[in-house]
């Protein structure tokens, strides 16, 4: 019997199978000379696509609206300053802070709850649309058992994690959640997001807040996405802090 061919697709799935079923990641993909097997090109390929497409795609607002209707809390609608997809992608900017009609908007609410809940396209409008319904279904009776005030929930198009702070301040809550999709990756182009700022407001750095990424039901499942959010809003409403300066203690037990 002839030795087997090392690259041979059997021979590599003897190698790499037993990883290749612990995660999405591409490892020990078949060869055909200096290139890449037909079907690991052609994937990576429909992969690269998925992820372009999550990143130009617009969040259907009237479909979320109506998903978070039966959730208890009234829904908002604003925009931050990127009037449009192809300058919110290329003005960073002016996706960090609302737009002066929005804000006007939230200045005139009566606020200081303890908790705002954001809800924005970001990255990956898909991620949004999707798995935002799953996530709240499970942290808002968590919340609500600890008697968390809330704010009425924010639909945010062209959104970026700092708006947050300026739908905050805004609001003059005490701390705000902003759930948006990631950068899509070429395994993941629908993670979500979710990150948490004590005391919001405009001109706080990424070092003040706390994330809990890659939501989703291939990743961090809602359930225990929602068992990590509550326990760490409150540990922030114990400390009054959040960032580098909130360490995650979370029990295993609670995970």
């Amino acid at each position: 019997m002839g030795r087997q061919d090392p690259t041979s697709p059997r021979a590599l799935d003897a190698v790499w199978g037993p990883l290749r079923r612990l995660t999405a990641a591409r490892v020990g993909l078949p060869r055909s000379g200096a290139s890449l097997g037909t079907p690991a090109l052609l994937d990576f390929r429909l992969a690269h696509a998925r992820a372009r497409d999550a990143v130009h795609a617009e969040l259907d607002m009237d479909a979320l609206e109506a998903a978070l209707r039966p959730l208890g809390l009234p829904v908002l609608r604003v925009r931050s300053a990127a009037a449009e997809r192809s300058t919110y992608l290329m003005r960073p900017d002016l996706g960090r802070r609302l737009d002066e009609a929005s804000r006007d908007v939230l200045r005139r609410l009566p606020g200081g709850q303890d908790l705002c809940v954001v809800i924005g396209d970001g990255l990956s409008a898909g991620a949004a649309q999707q798995h935002t319904l799953p996530l709240l279904e499970n942290l808002l009776p968590l919340l609500r058992a600890h008697e968390w005030s809330l704010a009425p929930l924010v639909l945010l198009r062209h959104a970026r994690v700092a708006t947050s702070d300026d739908i905050g301040q805004a609001l003059r809550v005490g701390c705000a959640l902003v759930l948006l999709g990631e950068r899509p990756g070429l395994s993941s182009p629908d993670s979500l997001g979710a990150y948490l700022t004590w005391a919001p407001r405009v001109g706080r750095t990424d070092a003040e807040r706390n994330c809990v990424s890659n939501i989703r039901p291939q990743g961090l499942a809602p359930a225990l996405a929602a068992a990590k959010l509550a326990y760490l809003l409150s540990r922030m409403r114990k400390c009054g802090v959040s960032g580098v300066a909130l360490k995650d203690g979370m029990p295993d037990a609670l995970e």
